[in-house]
C-alpha cells in the first residue's frame, strides 16, 4: 500500500475582501502597525512588524459587504474605552454590540467598509502580561 505525504500548513495570510483597498488597509496598518506593500495591481498586503503575525491581504472586489462575517479577528486591549476610542480616530466604528463577561467584556467594532471585529478586555491581566506571562 503507498502511503500518501502529510500535507505540511503554514499559516500564511489573512485577506480581506474590500471595495476600497486604499481605504480599509491603511485603517487596519494604523490599528495593528506594520508596512505596507502592493503584491498585486489593486491589492495591498499588511506585514506585521517583525513578522510575529500572519499578513492580511486586501483583496479589490466589486460588491460592497451584504452580511455578518462567519470568520473575525479579535483584539486584546488593556482598556476597552481607549481601545474604542483608538479605532473611531482611525476610521472605524463600534456596532453598538457589546458582552460582559465575568473574565472580560467585549465590544464589536467595524472598519471603514463596515467588516466586523472584536475588541476585548480581559478582566485580571493586562496585555502586556498576557504576552509575557510569568
Amino acid at each position: 500500500m503507498t502511503r500518501v505525504a502529510e500535507p505540511s500548513f503554514r499559516w500564511s495570510a489573512i485577506t480581506v475582501d474590500c471595495m476600497r483597498p486604499d481605504v480599509v488597509a491603511p485603517f487596519w496598518a494604523g490599528v495593528l502597525g506594520g508596512d505596507l506593500s502592493i503584491p498585486l495591481p489593486g491589492w495591498l498586503r499588511l506585514t506585521p512588524p517583525g513578522g510575529e503575525r500572519p499578513a492580511i491581504t486586501f483583496q479589490p472586489v466589486p460588491e460592497p459587504k451584504t452580511g455578518k462575517a462567519r470568520i473575525h479577528v479579535d483584539l486584546a486591549v488593556d482598556d476597552i474605552d481607549t481601545g474604542i476610542e483608538a479605532v473611531r480616530q482611525l476610521g472605524g466604528r463600534p456596532t453598538g454590540e457589546r458582552h460582559d463577561y465575568a473574565e472580560g467584556v467585549v465590544v464589536v467594532m467595524a472598519d471603514p467598509e463596515g467588516t466586523e471585529f472584536c475588541l476585548v478586555q480581559y478582566f485580571g491581566t493586562s496585555l502586556r502580561e498576557a504576552r509575557h506571562p510569568g
